[in-house]
């Protein structure tokens, strides 16, 4: 069995609580892997075995005060920077005043129950868990490079290591235009602002701001620097850093700094996934996944006015007697069949078509590089797999119609959909589960 992303150490005296506990992390972080106990002893052991993204302790165990726990933890060499989070119904004046010498992260108030509990844990893993991300790391004394690297992939992160400014250009290009998935791109650059060769740290940061357009917050730069007086280290804010560390580096302010920028760097990709999926939903039809009609009149015009795209063909499909599975089977069996036939279109149709729905029971498509003779055999065996779907046990048709630009390119929008209307209506005069062009 494969190792799940995450683990966490969970310290209760209570087998019920802990039994609960993990049930509801479970159900709520299905790839974090929670491993439970209930004395401090027992604790040691699976830190001394085992390796923690996190420690939660209540602050009254059988044998010894969870604060001890977590004098252990800060004490220990393998987890001195996991965070420790002490489980209380009193978060009291010598609970704060100890807690914080003994190195405590964060409280629970126990009394908010455990579903509460679940929700502070995940939310506390998505804001301060550790170091995951790829780091471009540019230095270029080899020396510095080995200390600074083991620091790195001590806490996780991956790293990858260039010596020039020149490579690290190459990488960043590559980044930005090879990378297929964000798992595999660069999150932050760590670069000496001095570097041998005709590019210095200064031009690589230039060119990451200037050249790529990437902004602090999509590619945060912490540079390393000498003791510069102070208006070298304002050069370095000029020139585009979130941050700097002066060499030599404290691994703590070292990591510290990188953790700050890789939180800057996911709230980023946080709010750009959340943007896109934002964008997505307003041009989405939500139950059928296809575009929706807005979609079609705010790009259909560039659509079939693009060269690239010519010829055109729309293609328009009305399911036959919809109204019928409405009204005698229900509305959501006729949203079943709306669903299905979704499915369908944007599994069958070429790629690169835009599959709208028109309105109620019609779907509009556009279809490129497409002549009619063609987009009439593909609308025929479209019409043939949506005769075989049957979705929720119903049988259905399609009357469908068709028109190009073929040989009028200067047809717009309006008149290339009403002709394909015109054809539409042809189909249902002419006894239905057809198509006409």
């Amino acid at each position: 069995m494969s190792r799940k992303l995450n683990r966490i150490l969970v310290v209760d005296g209570s087998e019920v609580a802990r039994t609960i506990i993990v049930r509801i992390l479970n159900e709520e972080m299905p790839e974090t892997e929670i491993i439970t106990c209930g004395t401090v002893e027992k604790a040691c052991e699976w830190l001394e075995q085992s390796h923690f993204e996190l420690v939660t302790t209540a602050l009254m165990l059988r044998d010894k005060d969870g604060l001890e726990l977590c004098r252990y933890v800060r004490a220990s060499r393998n987890h001195h920077y996991t965070p420790t989070i002490v489980v209380s119904g009193d978060a009291d004046t010598r609970l704060l005043r100890e807690g914080f010498a003994a190195g405590v992260t964060d409280y629970f108030d126990k009394s908010l129950g455990y579903r509460a509990f679940a929700e502070f844990i995940k939310d506390f893993m998505q804001r301060k868990f550790g170091l995951v991300g790829r780091i471009l790391y540019v230095e270029d004394s080899l020396t510095t490079a080995k200390l600074h690297m083991r620091m790195m992939e001590k806490h996780g992160l991956q790293v990858t290591h260039t010596t020039h400014a020149e490579e690290a250009l190459q990488l960043l290009h590559n980044n930005d235009t090879c990378a297929p998935v964000a798992s595999e791109s660069f999150d932050i650059v760590v670069t000496d602002f001095f570097l041998q060769g005709k590019l210095t740290g200064g031009d690589l940061l230039h060119a990451i701001r200037a050249k790529f357009h990437y902004s602090q917050q999509e590619m945060p730069v912490l540079v390393l620097t000498g003791s510069e007086p102070g208006e070298k280290q304002v050069e370095v804010f000029h020139a585009g850093a979130n941050d700097f560390v002066s060499k030599p580096v404290l691994e703590e302010v070292f990591m510290a700094r990188i953790r700050s920028l890789l939180l800057i760097k996911q709230q980023f990709t946080a709010l750009k996934r959340q943007t896109e999926a934002m964008h997505r939903q307003a041009i989405t039809d939500t139950l059928t996944r296809v575009y929706n009609r807005r979609y079609l009149l705010d790009h259909g015009e560039h659509f079939i006015a693009s060269r690239e795209n010519h010829p055109v063909s729309a293609i328009l499909l009305d399911i036959d007697h919809f109204k019928k599975i409405n009204d005698n089977l229900g509305h959501i069996v006729g949203d079943r069949v709306l669903e299905a036939l979704g499915a369908l279109l944007l599994e069958r149709v070429p790629e690169h078509a835009m599959v709208v729905r028109f309105g109620g029971e019609e779907f509009a498509m556009l279809v490129p590089r497409c002549t009619i003779d063609e987009a009439e055999i593909c609308a025929d065996r479209l019409r043939l797999d949506i005769e075989a779907l049957t979705p929720a046990s119903v049988s259905i048709t399609v009357s469908m119609g068709l028109a190009s630009n073929q040989h009028n390119p200067e047809l717009n929008l309006t008149q290339l959909i009403n002709h394909a209307d015109k054809a539409l209506y042809a189909a249902k005069a002419q006894g239905r589960n057809q198509v006409c062009a």
